[in-house]
């Protein structure tokens, strides 16, 4: 291996993107897991760019962390007490070990049929050697390419706001 500019800058985004990660899922209080998230959605935009998907790291910065991760922050901020409570329902290694169950799941049942046992159909290039949008919006919902990661991420999307949900219900609804 060739240590080179990007060799150099993989390492760098993917230690942000883990360090990030790592840093969500064990941060105690939920605004600084939020900024957390931020700095693992900066990452992942930066190894968009290196893999020439100057679109898709655009959308990250403006639709995730200019967007999502922003609107994440004040829902937190402005929920009442929710800033200042340490970890209710759950401890910190629980989430760890949550964590590093679901990503050997994924790895087990998205990363390798997807990408190992396809690895010999290749995401579509024009002439110019570079994928157009409808190249990526085909890739995106052909069922012999990414169809299956991006429902993963739905599912997962949805299971975070039915967490979020639960987590800013107020003692008192419980019992009504």
């Amino acid at each position: 291996m060739e240590f080179n500019f990007i060799t150099v800058a993989f390492i760098v985004f993917s230690l942000i993107t883990l360090g990030g990660a790592i840093g969500v899922v064990t941060c105690i209080n939920l605004f600084r897991g939020t900024i957390w998230l931020m700095v693992s959605l900066f990452g992942v935009a930066g190894l968009m760019v290196l893999l020439s998907a100057e679109f898709l790291a655009a959308v990250q910065v403006l639709v995730y962390i200019g967007a999502i991760a922003i609107l994440f922050t004040f829902a937190v901020m402005l929920t009442r007490s929710i800033t200042s409570d340490k970890m209710r329902f759950t401890r910190v290694w629980v989430n760890v070990i949550s964590a590093g169950i679901l990503f050997v799941l994924f790895a087990l049942g998205v990363i390798y049929p997807v990408w190992v046992a396809n690895a010999a159909t290749h995401f579509p290039v024009t002439d110019a050697g570079l994928a157009t949008t409808t190249d990526l919006g085909v890739a995106l919902v052909s069922g012999s390419q990414f169809v299956l990661p991006f429902e993963v991420a739905g599912l997962l999307l949805t299971a975070a706001m039915i967490g979020a949900i639960v987590i800013a219900r107020d003692a008192d609804d419980e019992g009504n």
